[in-house]
């Protein structure tokens, strides 16, 4: 298993148990949150790289 695939396991395992243990909106704002305020956490020239990657990778 790739190391990507193991961390989006984690992701997905994590997920679940915040809804289990948590209100729903309670872990929607965590599953949220998190990436937001890492993104936002980023110098604007890592933030045009990161764009910049994820377009290549889609094929534009």
């Amino acid at each position: 298993m790739s190391m990507n695939a193991k961390i989006a396991a984690g992701g997905v395992t994590v997920g679940l148990l915040l809804l289990i243990w948590l209100p729903w909106w309670v872990a929607f704002l965590i599953v949220v949150g998190v990436p937001a305020v890492a993104y936002l956490a980023l110098d604007p020239s890592q933030r045009r790289r990161l764009r910049r990657v994820t377009r290549k990778e889609l094929g534009r």
